[in-house]
């Protein structure tokens, strides 16, 4: 971007040339710009979208001659698009199910509404790691062929494990690499992930029982393998030992924090240092305490949009109920308070959080913000781990998580100050998502039909 304090002459001769008939761009003026980069936030700014991409970022006093459709930001807040890199498609993955049974068919229709839930809270791109390829790649493939209202949709399809370990369900089973090596063939050839998910776990903390773990010297080769192919990887760990095993493995990323346990120092220094990103999912672990203590959280607005009238009416009593007789429900809530710490720790330490729920529904993403404001991370750190940090942990920096020129067009315009509060991240006047303003009353929302928030220009 170029901040009105180092914009030069070159910078302004090139606003300047901007052809004047563009009249189909999208001129946002006189906005406050927070630019997800984590600087300071930017009053009195211009925002020129032309087509799905961004075409300037300059003040207003600069922009006279930007024609389009005009709209007039004063007293608004323009930040990039939120992301959730880390969640489980609803309508596809059943934890229960034996592994390989299909018997019970995806439910698309879940999907399509737990997707516009995204929109409709301001979230325009999701990583789904880990669902039934049947169910996840045909609506990557609707989205991008812009056959339903979604956010962008990035995918695993299925993930890799080895057999019995977390996840083995949903997974190609590899336990050989030689020998196994044309079952990862097919999953890069017939599913093109777009990044690898693999699990590094052996359970046996909480409730939880002891379960077969990948040897890592099979991890390091399948990691190895996908990246010759041009493929990023996440891999599932929950403590600092498989945290470690994992990145020296070679993973890109991680898809989760620490949680079974206060990190070291040294680990919190290694984070900052190689600055691996990894996934906050912080919203998950507390997710069961919070149905369990307050159900009323429901009743919100981007609840009542998300989800059906009996689905809330099921949760709050039957699942509620559940709930509070899970040994692991409290052991969550003992454990998330820490997990909260670490996150903290690493992230005031230079390591790079992702803002990812574990969960399907656009109001967890922006409930994991207000969790990462609780633990102490301040509200524009916090814009900025659920943006551009996101962006980096896809390794798409380059178009995506930032206003600034060159930029694909995703953007939530706010009527609050986030950086003033996080919870004014919900106070959406309009999402825009490559390039087009989302018209929510055509967003199929289990909730029901909403009012369109922007109709003006």
């Amino acid at each position: 971007m170029k901040l009105p304090a180092i914009l030069g002459a070159t910078a302004l001769a090139w606003i300047l040339s901007i052809p004047a008939a563009q009249a189909d761009m999208v001129v946002i003026e006189h906005v406050t710009v927070i630019d997800g980069l984590g600087h300071a936030p930017q009053p009195d700014m211009t925002v020129a979208v032309d087509g799905n991409k961004i075409a300037t970022v300059t003040p207003s006093s600069l922009a006279s001659n930007l024609k389009g459709r005009h709209i007039d930001g004063r007293g608004k807040y323009l930040m990039p698009g939120l992301m959730d890199i880390h969640i489980h498609l609803r309508g596809g993955v059943d934890l229960t199910a034996k592994v390989g049974d299909t018997s019970a068919p995806p439910n698309r229709q879940q999907g399509v509404e737990a997707l516009a839930s995204y929109l409709y809270s301001g979230v325009t791109t999701v990583f789904d790691c880990g669902n039934r390829a049947e169910h996840i790649l045909g609506l990557r493939a609707d989205e991008r062929a812009g056959r339903i209202l979604s956010p962008r949709i990035f995918a695993t399809g299925n993930l890799v494990t080895y057999p019995g370990s977390h996840g083995t369900n949903m997974a190609v089973n590899v336990s050989d690499f030689e020998k196994d090596k044309a079952l990862l063939d097919k999953h890069i050839a017939e599913q093109q992930p777009d990044m690898l998910k693999l699990t590094l776990e052996e359970e046996g903390w909480g409730s939880r029982p002891m379960i077969t773990l990948m040897p890592t010297d099979l991890l390091e080769k399948i990691v190895r393998y996908y990246n010759q192919h041009g493929i990023r990887t996440t891999v599932h760990v929950s403590s600092e030992l498989r945290s470690l095993e994992a990145i020296y493995a070679g993973s890109d990323t991680l898809a989760h924090p620490v949680i079974q346990g206060p990190v070291s120092d040294s680990f919190v220094k290694l984070m900052g240092a190689k600055k691996t990103p990894f996934a906050s999912t912080l919203t998950i672990g507390e997710n069961y305490s919070r149905l369990a203590e307050h159900p009323e959280y429901l009743d919100e607005p981007l609840y009542v949009a998300s989800f059906s009238a009996q689905e809330r009416e099921h949760l709050k009593t039957d699942i509620r109920a559940e709930y509070q007789k899970r040994p692991w429900t409290w052991w969550m809530k003992i454990m998330t308070p820490i997990a909260q710490e670490n996150v903290r720790k690493i992230d005031a330490a230079g390591g790079t959080v992702a803002s990812g729920t574990d969960q399907s529904s656009g109001p967890a993403l922006q409930h994991e913000l207000e969790m990462l404001s609780a633990a102490g991370i301040a509200p524009l750190k916090v814009i900025q781990i659920a943006t551009h940090n996101s962006a980096v942990f896809l390794g798409k920096a380059d178009q995506l998580g930032s206003i600034d020129t060159g930029q694909l067009a995703d953007l939530v315009l706010l009527s609050k100050d986030p950086t003033a509060d996080i919870k004014n991240a919900k106070s959406i006047v309009f999402v825009m998502k490559d390039g087009q303003i989302v018209d929510e009353s055509k967003l199929p929302l289990a909730g029901g039909k909403q009012a369109r928030r922007f109709a003006g220009g």
